[in-house]
């Protein structure tokens, strides 16, 4: 496979995970009527500590959506 091509399929993947992420998104958030959205706030809260988390220091739940992410790139990269 040429470096163009795994270059396309890595990034066909970081699309679909991306569009995955921010239909979940919508789907947990409310929709203003001018069209934009407000985030409940304990998702909010959540998603903050976890940006500032180390992987190593999040609750076992929490590192097994790492977990399955990383088995997902792990198969991506096996096509390339």
């Amino acid at each position: 496979m040429t470096e163009d091509n795994k270059v396309e399929v890595l990034a066909d993947y970081a699309h679909k995970a991306w569009s995955g992420w921010m239909i979940y998104l919508f789907k947990k958030s409310s929709e203003n009527k001018d069209g934009s959205v407000t985030i409940p706030s304990d998702l909010v809260e959540r998603w903050k500590r976890q940006s500032i988390t180390e992987y190593k220091d999040l609750p076992e739940k929490e590192k097994d959506s790492d977990r399955v992410e990383a088995k997902e790139i792990l198969s991506v990269l096996k096509l390339t």
